[in-house]
């Protein structure tokens, strides 16, 4: 898609891209070949479009809450936590908060989120787990990767495999962190003690796509796979998605041998 945009702007450049092979199959100055040059620049339109209302959809709701944050921010705490837990780029900040919150959000340079009534709740184990575990999505770019899969999910709205995808992902990335804390912890007690906590009080966050909350729909997955480390994950997949996504394929294989 990009190619084919840099030949609209730019002129005539490269060739090989799916775009320009549909445009060709049909004579120029033909009907057909006019209305299949209407339905390929609409749909890369539209793809464009949708994908620069993602990003400014996302770079406004980060901007609110960095502001509402900026009004909550414990600088005691904060400043406290990021000296005990050793943190030189000072990306931990505490919130005065009533509600239980332990996130990560941000893209280039992912903020570690906690709030007081977390600190509260949980030991000094359970929260050094916590912190380990929301490192762990530091490390790995996790907010920066959700979001890109949230927009294909969405702009690739006709391939269900797309939004399988970004549903299981956000599995797997939390069973990932989990085992990043339990290595650096070396004991599965303070991440599955934390967990449960939060499970004892119905913790209930909106997830963004620039958000990874500690406890989210994963729960279940993540304490069966810490009691059970060779615990299979059901990732099912309904067959109508795969027959749908499949021959969505293999139409765009079929358009790019034809030519």
């Amino acid at each position: 898609m990009g190619l084919y945009l840099i030949n609209i702007l730019f002129g005539p450049i490269f060739y090989d891209n799916i775009f320009q092979f549909c445009i060709k199959i049909f004579k120029e100055g033909t009907v057909e070949y006019y209305i299949v040059l209407f339905l390929v620049n609409t749909y890369v339109f539209y793809t464009l479009l949708i994908i620069c209302h993602k990003m400014m959809q996302q770079v406004i709701n980060t901007n609110k809450l960095k502001k509402k944050i900026s009004l909550l921010v414990n600088r005691v705490k904060t400043n406290e936590m990021n000296e005990r837990y050793f943190r030189s780029r000072k990306d931990i900040v505490v919130i005065d908060s009533s509600e239980m919150i332990a996130l990560t959000f941000g893209i280039r340079k992912p903020i570690i989120l906690l709030s007081t009534k977390l600190i509260e709740m949980l030991d000094i184990t359970e929260l050094e787990a916590v912190i380990f575990h929301e490192t762990a999505h530091q490390k790995y770019h996790d907010t920066l990767k959700i979001f890109v899969l949230k927009v294909i999910s969405d702009v690739m709205w006709y391939i269900p495999l797309a939004k399988w995808a970004y549903r299981n992902f956000k599995v797997m990335i939390e069973l990932v962190a989990d085992e990043f804390a339990i290595t650096r912890m070396g004991s599965e007690l303070g991440i599955g003690s934390a967990l449960l906590k939060l499970i004892k009080t119905h913790l209930d966050v909106k997830n963004q796509s620039l958000l990874v909350p500690f406890a989210d729909g994963t729960i279940d997955y993540r304490l069966q796979q810490i009691i059970e480390p060779y615990y299979t994950l059901p990732f099912k997949l309904q067959t109508k998605s795969i027959f749908i996504s499949i021959n969505v394929m293999i139409m765009s294989l079929i358009l790019m041998i034809i030519v």
